[in-house]
């Protein structure tokens, strides 16, 4: 049978999501939890992979076994085994042509932008610091030039292994909520790094360096050198996922303490 998950955690202490080798990744640890709840080795396929340092509120999941355990007990027993920065939230079976990456039809991802002259403290490993006044009606008019289906090459990681950086934005949000600039994006996909390097183009944009059109030129000019630096890890939150309404995910809520 095929189980999901929803899974959520801080991975401020974690090298990424996926297994290396000599390194603490979510997968391993999510891994070594259900394998003990099954007794047996299982292994799990994700909907998106994140890096270093970024968090997650609705990574989702999949793995297959032929062990009876009750949703519940999936849950209660894989936290029982997993630290504290990683939770599981819910799971449920469902069937064999559920694929929590290539089945997913959207990922939303949101980043935090804490914009103030002093940094934080208690949130320097949960949003991305910007000291310089940033305007986010700026960032908001440039956001519009990302909207629909593009070729994200200015956007991707050097070492982004995808086949190809053709991807459609679906939304592209940015609003000031006192102190935070929030950016919300949604898409059928994502490259390497490329929520980062668009939110750091926005903050050079929302700084002045340069006008909201500037988005239009690199998407033409398909260079990763002509755009801004990769903002970082920090800020980012993997929100949720899309699936078709069939397979009746629970839908995923931001929390309130998330700016």
């Amino acid at each position: 049978m095929r189980i999901i998950l929803g899974v959520e955690y801080d991975g401020t202490e974690f090298c990424g999501w996926q297994s290396q080798e000599g390194s603490r990744t979510v997968q391993d640890e999510v891994q070594k939890a259900i394998s003990y709840v099954a007794n047996e080795p299982l292994q799990v396929v994700c909907a998106g992979r994140t890096d270093s340092g970024v968090h997650a509120f609705g990574q989702v999941v999949h793995f297959d076994t032929d062990v009876i355990r009750s949703e519940r007990s999936w849950v209660l027993g894989c936290n029982s085994n997993l630290p504290g920065d990683i939770n599981i939230n819910w799971a449920m079976e469902t069937t064999a042509d559920f694929h929590a990456r290539f089945g997913a039809l959207s990922r939303r991802y949101r980043y935090v932008i804490l914009n103030r002259p002093t940094r934080s403290a208690i949130q320097r490993d949960r949003v991305c610091w910007h000291h310089q006044t940033l305007d986010e009606k700026r960032m908001s008019q440039a956001a519009h030039y990302f909207l629909g289906e593009h070729d994200f090459t200015s956007f991707r990681a050097l070492a982004c292994q995808a086949h190809h950086a053709v991807r459609q934005i679906h939304r592209l949000d940015v609003q000031r909520q006192g102190q935070y600039i929030i950016v919300d994006i949604e898409a059928n996909a994502f490259l390497h790094h490329m929520v980062r390097n668009i939110a750091g183009t926005l903050m050079a944009i929302g700084e002045g360096d340069q006008e909201p059109d500037w988005v239009e030129c690199l998407l033409t000019a398909k260079d990763r050198s002509m755009a801004a630096a990769t903002a970082p890890a920090q800020g980012l939150y993997l929100v949720s996922v899309q699936y078709p309404d069939h397979f009746g995910l629970p839908v995923q809520s931001i929390p309130p303490c998330l700016p």
